[in-house]
């Protein structure tokens, strides 16, 4: 297939667990454009069993792990065959699925450091009838990097402005910030929760995935005590490259700090949400004071009240979503891992040394075909 007119499609479910993005992506001079996209919800049961094991409250067996990779990398599948369904002309103008999988433990520091994203790819690639590329981060955690962020080289490509140090902001269930630098630098790392803590407080409090609009937390008050035990992390202190997960971030860690239980439910949540939006522009006045704008995607931008506490911290910054710039916030990690995927097969890097810490640019991915 002439690589000028394929498709690739990405696939990623992030930290939060809260839905598999799908993206339909083709390359005009090897930037990335968005055909189309969706987002494939997770059965209850099987969200509800991602999280207990990313957050460690559910330890699993090897039989156990064996059938969760299957579930997930058919739940990959079905998002995957959704999007086709919807494009059905194009879809033998597919040359690969990039599949991210689900992020179930990251260890990037240690004796034996490592990254673990599940989802069987040969089951994406017998049900869809589509060679996958997937496991992008481990070459770069074995060339001694963080494996993380990965996103920074296509931010790059498609909101650098000559001349102009600017802020990419990722507001997954993790945030991570790209810093596109003036003289044409790149880097970035995961500046510590996002949306992923609010979210698991607001499930365990309310039964749902996700604190819609920010309500919850506005419905509560910053408790200046709770703010500054969470800020006292080690974590937010470290220098970069850096990169986090929900293994550190979760509930039992919330649950470590004494004052939290003392603390109103509405209260926490608002102090979550100031975490949140602390951590980030702390990062960011320390490593990209001279940005003249922040441009946020994710999740995160639909939480209205999140949002206006990121623009009152960040100012005189600019803060816009990347809706602004013609980049869909929604899926710029799905088409992301679509431009991995074509990175893969044309034998090119897929890392940033400068981000993630890595001995030097890697090939990253693996290829399953699909049954001929």
């Amino acid at each position: 297939m002439n690589d000028a007119s394929a498709l690739y499609l990405g696939l990623i479910s992030g930290t939060s667990a809260d839905g598999i993005d799908a993206a339909l992506v083709r390359f005009a001079d090897g930037a990335p454009q968005l055909v189309d996209a969706l987002t494939h919800p997770w059965p209850h049961a099987l969200r509800a069993r991602i999280l207990a094991v990313a957050q460690d409250e559910t330890r699993l067996d090897l039989d156990a792990y064996g059938r969760l990779d299957v579930a997930i990398g058919a739940c990959f599948a079905d998002a995957a065959n959704a999007l086709l369904a919807r494009n059905e002309p194009q879809r033998d103008a597919v040359r690969a699925i990039g599949s991210h999988g689900q992020t179930l433990r990251h260890r990037p520091a240690g004796e034996h450091p490592f990254t673990l994203q599940v989802g069987d790819p040969s089951v994406i690639a017998e049900r869809c009838g589509i060679d996958v590329v997937a496991d992008f981060r481990r070459a770069d955690v074995a060339a001694g990097g963080q494996g993380a962020p990965l996103l920074p080289a296509v931010h790059a490509m498609l909101l650098a402005q000559p001349r102009r140090t600017r802020v990419v902001l990722n507001l997954g269930g993790i945030a991570n910030i790209t810093v596109l630098a003036a003289d044409g630098g790149v880097f970035g790392f995961d500046t510590g929760p996002a949306n992923g803590l609010m979210d698991a407080w607001n499930l365990q409090h309310h039964g749902r995935a996700y604190d819609a609009g920010g309500a919850f937390a506005a419905s509560g008050r910053v408790d200046a005590a709770l703010l500054d035990e969470l800020l006292a992390d080690p974590y937010f202190a470290l220098a970069p490259p850096k990169s986090t997960g929900r293994e550190h971030f979760h509930l039992g860690w919330l649950a470590s700090h004494h004052r939290a239980s003392a603390v109103a439910a509405a209260d926490v949540q608002a102090t979550l949400l100031e975490l949140s939006a602390r951590s980030v522009v702390d990062a960011i006045d320390r490593h990209a004071a001279d940005a003249a704008d922040v441009l946020a995607c994710g999740g995160g931008v639909h939480n209205g009240v999140l949002m206006r506490r990121l623009e009152e911290l960040l100012a005189p910054r600019v803060l816009s979503s990347t809706a602004d710039h013609g980049v869909d916030p929604d899926y710029l990690e799905a088409t992301a891992f679509a431009w991995l995927a074509r990175q893969r097969l044309l034998g090119l890097p897929g890392n940033l040394p400068a981000v993630t810490g890595a001995r030097g640019p890697r090939v990253l991915g693996a290829v399953y075909p699909a049954p001929r």
